[in-house]
This record gives structure tokens, sequence and C-alpha cells, in this order.
């Protein structure tokens, strides 16, 4: 295997913006824990020019290659390189492409980036992510009905990240934080619409993660009960208790990512969406 110490060279090829690529060399790479890709990402490749700068630094540093062109032309001459120069390389989109083809019995439209179109459903996405950041941290409390989603928890749960996520989805999500001794919006008792979720972590790891946070900031000392452990402790309490009293759905997320959370609230919410439709 070609690669220097632990580390091997990734070259990610697109005629758009490469997030597929991104993302599905980056689930893949994290199974392997002893060797860690460096990435050469080249989105927009649309032309041949383009692209004899994306093969001289692919011959200046070998790895595997990986790509989603549409363009013939430019996938034939990306693979003789890869070819003459013995390294690997896979289109991600093609054989999915062939499937398509088999199963429908028609060929694609060739439209690159067709999946970053202006349609309603991009518009609906900007439109989530505006109302978003404007329903962050507990801001516009009055519009919270207007929300697909609430997140509530106390802090270090994950709330605004989380939230990002989800709009970034088409989920309009606000998020409300719970602390201890401030009485929570009145708003929040007694929504309808939206999905209201309740995140919460163990004592243990809020503290770990609030103490990273100081840190980071240089903010350690006037802190204490932040990270102090029976103080966490009752603010875990408080947040299961307000939980179980307006019936809120509740998810740990000690051991979770963002894009984990992210994933089980949009399965909770679409499974909600289910069962409001009407037979």
């Amino acid at each position: 295997m070609p690669t220097t110490g632990n580390y091997f060279h990734l070259h990610l090829v697109s005629d758009s913006t490469g997030e597929t690529l991104i993302t599905v060399a980056r689930a893949v790479a994290a199974q392997y824990a002893n060797v860690t890709p460096v990435e050469h990402v080249y989105p927009l490749v649309r032309s041949q020019k383009q692209l004899d700068r994306v093969l001289d630094e692919i011959e200046e540093a070998p790895g595997i290659v990986l790509f989603t062109l549409l363009e013939k032309d430019l996938v034939s001459r990306l693979e003789a390189k890869c070819q003459q120069i013995n390294i690997p390389s896979l289109s991600i989109i093609g054989p999915v492409m062939q499937l398509f083809e088999a199963y429908l019995g028609a060929s694609t439209a060739g439209r690159v980036g067709a999946q970053h179109v202006l349609n309603a459903e991009y518009f609906a996405r900007i439109d989530a992510l505006n109302y978003t950041m404007l329903h962050d941290d507990g801001q516009m409390v009055d519009g919270l009905e207007e929300a697909d989603v609430v997140l509530v928890g106390v802090s270090r749960t994950s709330k605004t990240p989380t939230s990002i996520y989800l709009a970034n989805r088409g989920v309009r999500t606000a998020n409300v934080p719970l602390v201890p001794g401030i009485p929570i919006p009145h708003q929040l008792e007694t929504l309808k619409k939206p999905l209201v979720v309740s995140l919460h972590a163990t004592p243990e790891r809020l503290i770990q993660v609030r103490q990273n946070r100081l840190l980071s900031m240089g903010a350690e000392s006037g802190n204490e009960n932040y990270v102090d452990k029976q103080s966490v402790t009752d603010e875990v309490a408080y947040a299961r208790k307000l939980s179980g009293k307006f019936n809120w759905v509740m998810l740990d997320v000690t051991r979770r990512s963002i894009e984990e959370t992210a994933a089980a609230i949009l399965k909770l919410y679409t499974d909600r969406q289910r069962q409001r439709l009407p037979e």
C-alpha cells in the first residue's frame, strides 16, 4: 500500500460541490483506525483544463481516486491516467446510475449538480435555516408554534448544532435551554404542532464537555457550579422532571454524534407525521 507512515492520499474529484464524495469517503475511511487519509478535494471540475490540473496533482501524490463526474470524456481521461500510473479509481455514482438505468429502462439526463437546483425543496431549506437562526437558544419564543421540531435541554447537549443540521434538511427547528431556577417560556408548555424533543446526557459527559468548553474560552475560574458534579446532576434531574411533566420525547445524546442525534430526531419526526396523515 503506497502510504507515508500512517497516512495515504485520497483524491476526490467532482463536477459539483463534492459533498457526496466527501460523505462517502469519510464514512469508509472511518473504518480504518490506523491510517488517516490526506484529502485532496477538487470540486466543480467541468473542463479538460480543470482536469489537467487535477491529474498533475494526482501524479505528484498518488493514492486512491474517487470521483463523481458525468462528462464521459473527463471520466475516460481520469481513468486512463490512473491506470497509467497504477493507482485505483472508482466512480461513486456510476454503479448506482447503471442500476437505475437498468431498472427504469431509461438513460440519465446527465445534468451536473442536478441535486442542487433552485427548486422548492432548496428554498424550504433556506427558510428552515433562517427560522432556526432566529429561534436559537430561546430567542423569539412567540414563534415556537411555527417550528417543526423544538429541542430543549440543559447546556452542552448540542441543541444548536443539531438544530442547524436539521434545518439543513429542511426541518424548521427551534431550541430552548433548560436552566434550573429560571421558568421555562409559557409558550413551551402549550405547543401543539411541533415535536418537542428533550436532549439528555449523563452528568459525567456534560461535565467533560463543559470543562473542555471553559478551557477553550480561558474562563475556568468563576464557573465552578457549571462543572460541579452535584449541580450538573441536579440540572439533569430537573430536565427529566420537566420532560415527564410535559410528555416531551426524551433522547439520550451521551454517546451520539450530531449526525446520529439528528437522524434519530428525523425518524421521530417522520413517524409522527405519518401518524397524523388522514387515512
